[in-house]
């Protein structure tokens, strides 16, 4: 769905066969199967009971290595060191490097770009909520924002829900607020 582009957009910094022509969100079911969901919702899993926020938004970033701990993050292949090995297979990093792939790959398609012009930057995050209070900012991802904005070399941006809204959770949706009226996603893994 084509979207105007905000005011700033012009103003930014743009990379040439990457950056979109146009402004647009889109929003799917059929990237992964049901299967790779779980799969990967286990991997999410096993890495963030290594850990944990002290409020209510635990990420777990398999690129950098960030773990959510207390009120502070840690890198957990040097915390865990050699250990990591029994709680990630290259299975699960292949998963995971595959389905990353299909989403830019989806990307690319629904902005007409070439996906081998699209690189990854960071984060790169898998995030769990609950309803314990923030503790701090990185806590708090209810306020409206835009990603662009809010990092600079963001020119997509994408989410994978790996829990059905109102069988796993309730509330948390997701919600594209507009001039005219909001689009509120309710996320199917």
């Amino acid at each position: 769905m084509e979207v105007p582009c905000s005011e700033d957009y012009e103003s930014h910094k743009r990379f040439a066969g990457c950056t979109p022509r146009k402004c647009g969100r889109g929003v799917t079911d059929a990237v992964i199967t049901r299967e790779e969901a779980e799969r990967i919702r286990r991997i999410a899993e096993r890495g963030l009971s290594l850990g944990g926020s002290d409020g209510g938004a635990s990420i777990l970033d398999l690129h950098s290595g960030a773990l959510s701990l207390g009120k502070h993050f840690v890198n957990f292949y040097r915390y865990f060191g050699d250990k990591i090995q029994d709680i990630f297979t290259e299975e699960d990093f292949a998963l995971y490097r595959d389905v990353r792939q299909r989403i830019q790959q989806r990307i690319a398609q629904v902005f007409g770009i070439s996906s081998s012009a699209m690189y990854l930057t960071k984060p790169t995050f898998f995030s769990r909520m609950n309803s314990t209070g923030a503790k701090t900012t990185h806590d708090e991802y209810w306020h409206p924002h835009v990603d662009k904005v809010t990092y600079g070399s963001f020119d997509y941006t994408s989410l994978l829900y790996l829990s059905d809204y109102s069988k796993d959770f309730g509330g948390g949706r997701f919600v594209f607020m507009d001039a005219d009226s909001n689009k509120t996603v309710e996320p199917r893994a």
